[in-house]
């Protein structure tokens, strides 16, 4: 039977969710450079994969995090699927932005959670894990306890790893990097040939091309 990380992994290959561009790096948030990049807000688009991924995420949460009373996604990328996981599990959601806006309210997290929430934290892709633990320091200063994390994907690097370690937040993921690799060679979405390329970001993925 299929683990839930490789039907992911293959349904993020079936819609297109996974690029390759060794040639035409992308850039992402942190300032890295890689040729390998997954959208995965691309299944919102497809209804079936969508109720797919709102139940998993839900049943991470239900499974790990029994004490939450409250959901939190990380804009923009997670405020859909935060949204999905919170209609499921019934509980009161919000979204917190990067910083505080310079109009309006001024808000950094956006609803209203009750006093004293126990939040599960929503995220749609980790790779730094940065601007989400920057949600978590957000949710934390206005008084919330983040009783954790669950998100789709995970590129697994050594520095998110460190980070949700020294920031005392447990992160549980659907699929990762790995998986996805692993699926993206069996079902011939890449090559062999792609594979030196890959491994030597991966080795230095903060200085790959700089």
């Amino acid at each position: 039977m299929k683990t839930v990380a490789q039907t992911l992994a293959e349904q993020l290959l079936e819609v297109k969710a996974v690029k390759l561009q060794p040639e035409e790096p992308f850039t992402w948030a942190s300032g890295w450079k890689s040729p390998f990049y997954c959208d995965n807000r691309r299944t919102l688009s497809f209804p079936a994969l969508r109720s797919y991924v709102k139940e998993e995420l839900a049943q991470l949460v239900r499974q790990h995090f029994p004490e939450a009373t409250a959901v939190a996604g990380v804009a923009t990328g997670a405020i859909a699927q935060g949204a999905l996981v919170a209609d499921v599990l019934n509980m009161p959601f919000a979204y917190v932005r990067p910083k505080p806006k310079d109009h309006g309210m001024g808000n950094q997290i956006e609803g209203e959670l009750p006093q004293g929430a126990r939040v599960v934290v929503v995220e749609d892709l980790i790779s730094t894990g940065g601007s989400s633990l920057k949600a978590v320091e957000a949710l934390r200063s206005a008084g919330f306890e983040v009783v954790g994390m669950v998100a789709s994907y995970t590129y697994g690097f050594d520095v998110a790893k460190d980070a949700f370690a020294a920031a005392d937040v447990t992160l549980l993921t659907l699929t990762n990097y790995a998986a996805v690799l692993d699926a993206a060679l069996r079902t011939g979405y890449i090559s062999e040939a792609h594979i030196p390329t890959l491994e030597e970001w991966r080795r230095n993925p903060s200085t790959w091309r700089q």
